[in-house]
């Protein structure tokens, strides 16, 4: 046994001190958090971490990605699916900078995750050397933290200070960044001590129980209440908590997209999805109800539309972990900081226990007009070309709603999000915030990773899979199995239907041409196949879901249809369109 071999199957907890090289440290590190999975790409100022790793190929597996921001991706669909942490290395310069884009979806989208980035060495830093880029500065505003390590005796504590940072409070993503000398730079390990605390960081602020009382005594003697819910809820591992919640008031509950799987989508009490494409009821009623509780949602401007106009009638209770969201976008009459799994329990056991029968036959009323109007002709069009939604349906009816759901941006993925059905939390991974085309492959990667026993079904549009497709070469060598559905429009379809809409249907530079997308998957040696009929939809699903390994579907969709209902932007929540 060499002595990195011997370093790797001692040190996890050394009865006395031992003399490694930092990229050790951190390896044993990484081990002591729980990390069992690596997305990365190697390179010059990563290496010796990436030498040292070739002793732990049994103990951390890692994922050769085609691109760093394919990495980052995958590292979220990770930690959305498991409740881990991502983790995703990369090397200095260029790596560091592809890393950017990921990092920013998550830190907009709350996603747990430490990037590792390789540097230069100390003594060069500040000289313009070789793939020298101050990625530091590059990713402050995009990371919950950033540090860059020059001396390998820091290793130990400033990782568990990532990881703690990372995962605690409302979780995002950690950036160090390493120099050359301080991965081979030996030293005395005494071991790696997990981060329970971080002078002047508050992850969970005191809960305030005058607020809880104040919460529930709007929530009583409200007529209309009505609860939004977002990625807080499952963030928090609070589902059981908020299902108590929401079963006990009897209050109809509409939710974000990040939100969704949080209760399942076949709830009695669950009433839709909210904001720009979401349903009609839940937006309309946002400005018919007296009380509005929001749980672990932030107010983002594709839920409220025009801030103005956004329930003025309405007294707000706001429960949120980050008191920075409080009072941000809209004023909270009763601001509940705190982690909804520990507010969410002392706010229930004050609630009376009610049945809002009338206030949600008016959300039900709604229902059937946005089905005769919208949802009925998406689902069940009979004639011309196929729809996105009557796709996403017969997925349904294959998957049963247990297969976990990742998206990419555009018009597909607001009507995954729509019609998907979701019986389980964690089920439906999409970029919320930042929007990012060129998500889903790689996040679908990441997420079967995270999930290995769960069906994955990644649904992408036509442009966005050209941003990643490299990925496939990802699938190819690592073997995972992940169904990919493309809905070729041949458009970018969600800037096309603004530009019929709001610019006298000027189509500026948004048709696209593809790519054979099945030879292209064959080359990756993925098995494929393209469907441009209604009557091969059903057995082109089937195939597909019992194809043993990863398996590519593109199903030619309608080129010009458009995703309703909508609010136009700079339009209240009420004015949402059904056409």
């Amino acid at each position: 046994m060499d002595t990195a071999q011997e370093e790797a199957t001692t040190l996890t907890e050394p009865k006395k001190t031992v003399n490694v090289s930092g990229s050790v440290a951190l390896l044993e590190g990484l081990i002591a958090e729980g990390t069992d999975t690596i997305f990365g790409y190697p390179g010059g100022a990563i290496m010796p971490i990436y030498d040292a790793l070739y002793d732990y190929k049994d103990k951390l597996k890692h994922i050769l990605v085609r691109h760093e921001q394919g990495g980052t991706h995958a590292g979220q669909g990770y930690a959305r699916t498991s409740g881990k942490v991502g983790v995703v290395f990369g090397t200095s310069g260029p790596g560091a900078t592809n890393l950017v884009t990921g990092l920013a979806d998550a830190q907009i989208d709350s996603t747990p995750m430490v990037c590792i980035t390789g540097q230069v060495y100390a003594h060069l830093l500040g000289t313009d050397a070789f793939q020298e880029t101050d990625v530091i500065n590059i990713t402050t505003p995009v990371t919950k933290w950033n540090y860059q390590i020059t001396d390998a005796t820091e290793i130990p504590g400033v990782l568990a200070k990532a990881f703690y940072i990372a995962r605690s409070g409302r979780p995002g993503p950690v950036l160090i960044d390493i120099t050359k000398n301080a991965q081979l730079q030996m030293f005395d390990y005494e071991g790696y001590t997990p981060c329970d605390h971080v002078r002047s960081y508050r992850p969970k602020p005191l809960i305030r129980k005058e607020y809880i009382e104040q919460a529930a005594e709007l929530i009583n003697s409200a007529k209309k209440p009505f609860i939004l819910f977002g990625q807080g809820v499952s963030l928090g591992n609070a589902e059981q908590e908020f299902k108590t919640f929401v079963e006990k008031s009897g209050i109809p509950a509409a939710w974000t997209i990040l939100g969704a799987g949080a209760i399942s989508t076949d709830h009695p009490l669950n009433v839709g999805m909210l904001g720009m494409h979401g349903n009609y009821g839940p937006n309309v009623q946002t400005n018919a109800c007296d009380v509005l509780i929001a749980v672990g949602m932030r107010f983002d401007d594709r839920v409220t539309g025009r801030l103005d106009k956004y329930a003025k009638q309405a007294k707000v209770i706001h429960l949120d972990i980050d008191p920075a969201e409080i009072d941000k976008n809209v004023k909270a009459d009763v601001p509940v900081w705190g982690d909804c799994k520990e507010t969410l329990p002392l706010l229930t056991a004050l609630i009376e226990e009610k049945q809002h029968t009338e206030w949600l036959a008016e959300f039900r009323a709604f229902d059937k007009t946005e089905q005769e109007t919208v949802i009925q002709k998406e689902l069940n069009p009979g004639t011309g070309e196929m729809t996105m939604g009557e796709v996403i349906n017969q997925l349904n009816e294959l998957t049963k709603g247990e297969a976990v759901i990742v998206t990419d941006v555009g018009q597909h993925q607001m009507v995954a999000c729509r019609y998907a059905k979701f019986n389980h939390t964690r089920s439906n991974i999409t970029s919320g915030g930042l929007g990012t085309m060129g998500f889903g492959l790689p996040a679908a990667i990441g997420a079967k990773f995270g999930a290995p026993d769960r069906t994955v079904v990644a649904v992408i549009g036509d442009g966005g899979f050209q941003m990643t497709l490299q990925e496939l070469g990802t699938i190819m060598q690592s073997g995972i199995d992940v169904k990919i559905m493309i809905l070729n429009n041949r458009f970018l379809g969600m800037v096309r239907q603004w530009q019929q809409l709001f610019h006298d249907k000027r189509y500026s530079f948004v048709d696209i041409a593809s790519p054979d997308f099945v030879k292209l998957a064959d080359s990756y040696y993925i098995a494929g196949r393209k469907i441009s009929e209604r009557d091969d939809l059903v057995s082109a699903l089937t195939d597909m879901l019992n194809h043993k390994g990863s398996y590519l579907l593109e199903v030619m969709v309608a080129q010009e249809h458009n995703v309703f209902p909508m609010v136009p932007q700079g339009s209240s929540v009420s004015e949402i369109r059904l056409k």
